[in-house]
């Protein structure tokens, strides 16, 4: 067997053995050329640093966009953590305001805003009462009852908890109704989406003396333990009319693109225990 090779091998040398001199030739002609010759070598090495760096743009970019992922994921975790020193920086103000003097020594607030990230791992639009989950559960914190936003606004409330997965209801389910207020204003009104449309909500209970433009910023009220005031929620596209006199109705263009969630982060309000004990105590007089 190994005689066979041999002489296969011999025989394809034989064969072809005019190409391999004379590529030997032009290799000892180009390496002679090359190394005797200034210009010639000169022109060689910007040749070769062209071609090298042309290759290792390649390489870079390639390699860059395998690491996509991981860049994506640390960007989020810096988003979140900025977004959670200016909610704290919110309420730290609020709290100044309303229960200090000038007179009086600041004394700095505990942070009662934190965000924990996670990924999507599944995710539907279509049908009438949404859902989707995330790679983060009781393990990592996640309760039953924090809000859940992305990016570009709020999307959904955990309703489930596993040791490390929670299943969120969607903003696109029809029994949610989110407390917002019309930016810029004391307008409070209750969202929440119709079917069909995952790019499309409501606004109800608008007062009717409410003044507002195409184009304003619906965002959170800040009224429940759920989310914080002023995250965006969408963009006022018109009015709609409404069976009670008394109020009127604002079609929202959603902020978030429901058909492209990804990355989100559960808002953990540490106040949210106490608050929602205060909320459900029975005050009962002394007889």
């Amino acid at each position: 067997m190994r005689l066979v090779n041999v002489r296969n091998l011999l025989n394809f040398i034989i064969r072809y053995g005019t190409w391999f001199l004379f590529a030997f030739y032009v290799v000892l002609s180009l390496v002679l050329l090359f190394s005797h010759n200034s210009y010639h070598h000169s022109v060689y090495l910007s040749s070769a640093n062209v071609v090298s760096s042309f290759v290792n743009s390649t390489v870079s970019e390639i390699t860059g966009y395998f690491h996509l992922r991981s860049i994506n994921e640390s960007l989020q975790a810096s988003n979140a953590m900025l977004e959670n020193e200016v909610l704290n920086l919110r309420h730290q103000i609020a709290e100044c305001k309303t229960k200090l003097s000038d007179t009086v020594k600041y004394e700095a607030y505990p942070d009662r805003f934190d965000y924990i990230s996670a990924t999507v791992v599944n995710n539907s639009v279509r049908h009438p009462r949404n859902y989707f989950s995330i790679d983060k559960g009781a393990a990592d914190g996640i309760k039953r009852g924090m809000g859940v936003v992305d990016q570009n606004g709020i999307v959904g409330i955990v309703n489930v908890t596993g040791e490390h997965t929670a299943r969120v209801i969607s903003l696109l389910n029809e029994t949610q109704h989110f407390s917002v207020r019309l930016k810029g204003t004391q307008f409070i009104g209750s969202l929440s989406w119709k079917g069909r449309d995952p790019q499309i909500a409501y606004v109800e209970e608008m007062p009717r003396h409410a003044r507002f433009q195409v184009g304003d910023t619906i965002v959170t009220s800040g009224f429940s333990t759920t989310f914080p005031g002023e995250i965006p929620v969408g963009i006022v596209m018109n009015r709609v009319k409404s069976s009670d006199d008394n109020f009127f109705v604002l079609k929202v263009c959603l902020t978030t693109d429901f058909r492209a969630l990804s990355i989100v982060r559960v808002i953990k309000d540490e106040y949210k225990s106490s608050l929602d004990s205060l909320q459900n105590f029975d005050f009962k007089p002394d007889k």
